[in-house]
């Protein structure tokens, strides 16, 4: 559970557009955000995307950070690869590093680092494959945005590593507490999304998909930018913390 103290941050996936094609709401959801994760090239995100899409945070102060994916922009990054841990940290270091480099370009700075799609999933069930996204979180001296509970936190604390947790609100949580990832997202109810923060706040927990009630820690909330609606479930998500935030004890 977040506290006052520690005010929850929202945070969204952008950048996700490949040549003349965007799939996402990046110009309103900047305007409400506090940490972007801006695709790097191997799911969606090409050259000049990542170049514009890093100096639009620039101009609105929202934090970046890179979110690198599995290389599959055919499935979006959302379909699972067999890979070694040499392997995904190949992939993770060099999404980020070219992700730095438009970060230099317009004098911004790295802030954290959160996988995309499949390999989120990946380095939560496989300690070994987290530890390559750890190594290079390290390097960087940045966060890893992730899910609590599993191996995202468990490396990053052995590693020494800043964790972020997340909920999400665009997506179902199963009675395990994993992520119920579709291949095309859906649109999502805004007071439905308000309703699971302000429960997530104050009384430590959701529900998932089946009625089991969850426990749920987290320091930032994710709004998927590619979503039908996302900035009203960005606006809501906001007004629900802001609420809670000012609300008299």
């Amino acid at each position: 559970m977040a506290t006052e103290q520690t005010r929850p941050t929202v945070n969204s996936d952008l950048g996700e557009g490949i040549g003349l094609h965007r799939f996402g709401n990046d110009p309103e959801l900047l305007q409400i955000v506090d940490l972007a994760n801006v695709a790097c090239g191997f799911h969606a995100g090409d050259p000049d995307i990542m170049s514009a899409t890093v100096a639009a945070a620039v101009e609105h102060g929202v934090a970046i950070g890179a979110h690198p994916s599995l290389p599959d922009q055919w499935g979006f990054g959302r379909r699972a690869m067999v890979l070694t841990p040499e392997e995904v940290e190949s992939l993770v270091r060099y999404q980020v590093g070219a992700l730095t480099g438009f970060l230099r370009r317009h004098g911004a700075e790295l802030n954290h680092i959160k996988p995309h799609g499949s390999l989120y999933g990946m380095v939560a069930r496989d300690a070994a494959l987290m530890e390559s996204v750890a190594a290079v979180a390290a390097d960087y001296g940045v966060a890893v945005l992730g899910m609590a509970g599993t191996p995202h936190e468990s490396v990053c604390a052995e590693r020494g590593v800043p964790f972020v947790a997340e909920l999400y609100v665009d997506l179902d949580y199963n009675a395990e507490g994993g992520l119920i990832i579709q291949r095309t997202p859906h649109a999502t109810d805004p007071q439905a999304a308000a309703d699971r923060v302000r429960q997530a706040l104050t009384e430590g927990s959701i529900h998932a998909d089946d009625g089991t009630e969850l426990p749920m820690r987290f320091d930032s909330v994710c709004v998927h930018s590619d979503a039908p609606g996302a900035p009203a479930v960005a606006r809501a998500v906001r007004e629900a913390i802001d609420a809670l935030r000012t609300a008299p004890a």
